[in-house]
């Protein structure tokens, strides 16, 4: 099993590591490129966080509805945190056009007029 944490897909110029991460109480080793190593840690105990809050819930029986689950649920958080982004960078970027027009109008030549 690998998993790429900082989505650089170069496999021949990624040096990478074997971790070992818990999940609920299993233990897997998977690939990580070095460096990212306490993003994987993280990343796991998120996961484990997760599905341990799934598996307290009555209407999830099954370790698939859980997965499956908490899959959705992240899935979810994510799509919400692109969406939040997105408007960010909108607001961000009339920020920046509003500061552009204000300092060229600063810095335009004003006719004088001569009295």
């Amino acid at each position: 099993m690998a998993i790429i944490i900082n989505n650089s897909w170069n496999f021949l110029s990624m040096a990478q590591r074997t971790v070992e991460i818990n999940i609920v109480e299993r233990k897997l080793k998977v690939a990580c490129p070095i460096g990212q190593e306490s993003a994987l840690l993280s990343a796991a105990q998120e996961l484990t966080n997760r599905l341990s809050k799934a598996g307290a819930s009555k209407t999830i029986c099954t370790p698939e509805q859980k997965l499956l689950m908490t899959a959705l649920n992240l899935a979810n958080d994510l799509l919400k945190a692109q969406q939040q982004l997105k408007v960010e960078q909108q607001e961000n970027q009339n920020k920046i056009a509003l500061l552009q027009t204000t300092i060229e109008q600063a810095i335009a030549p004003k006719n004088i007029k001569i009295a």
